[in-house]
């Protein structure tokens, strides 16, 4: 998807763009995006849910303007990982890990879905900042969305074995190469600003399992 999002003071504000698949126990694979007040970066939240579970929060600041233009936000998920991109750069990778006891999204059908909602009782430093309504209406915009999926029909999903083999679906069988493992890297050292992964002071009792095998 191409989005460009609410110009200006957009303290407050969140436009998502997410998976989601239904239910307690949903999985979910979410893009959001927490607006400031003008002149400050925009805050690019991900995160992943697996049966019900997320708590797997990775920020970053971007390295252009995503009001001033279109960007593209893309998400690979196949059965091997999941990888969140910008303008074809990978900036995260969730890896399936389920043989160490990780829940991973590979059973539910998941939707798409877009919103801009007012999170300002925590999206902009923590809730500090409150949305000023007298900037309304808050726009953002979305164009190019395509997608290259498995479908789900009659409680069955269009991908088989054979479709690895389906050149079509290349992305069913796709990981990160070299370079692409060193852009990630690039991104995370200059522009992540929280990791869940090293937040001692939230998992007293010790960091998550997959962040032990990362």
């Amino acid at each position: 998807m191409q989005l460009k999002l609410v110009s200006g003071n957009s303290a407050g504000t969140v436009t998502a763009y997410y998976l989601s698949s239904k239910g307690g126990a949903w999985d979910e694979i979410d893009f959001e995006f927490l607006g400031n007040l003008s002149g400050q970066p925009y805050t690019l939240h991900t995160n992943v849910f697996s049966q019900g579970k997320g708590n797997r929060e990775q920020q970053f600041h971007l390295w252009f303007d995503p009001t001033a233009d279109f960007h593209t936000y893309s998400i690979l998920w196949n059965p091997q990982q999941i990888v969140f991109y910008v303008d074809g750069t990978p900036i995260r990778e969730f890896k399936n890990m389920e043989s160490n006891g990780v829940p991973f999204p590979k059973n539910q059908p998941m939707r798409i879905y877009s919103s801009l909602w007012n999170a300002d009782d925590w999206a902009t430093r923590g809730g500090l900042v409150k949305t000023d309504w007298s900037k309304a209406p808050f726009t953002a915009s979305y164009r190019n969305f395509n997608a290259n999926a498995c479908t789900w029909s009659s409680g069955k999903s269009s991908c088989s074995s054979s479709t690895q083999s389906n050149t079509n679906n290349a992305w069913f069988s796709e990981e990160l190469d070299s370079s692409s493992h060193e852009r990630l890297k690039w991104v995370q050292k200059n522009y992540m600003i929280y990791n869940y992964c090293t937040d001692i002071k939230r998992f007293p009792q010790g960091l998550p399992q997959e962040c032990k095998m990362a």
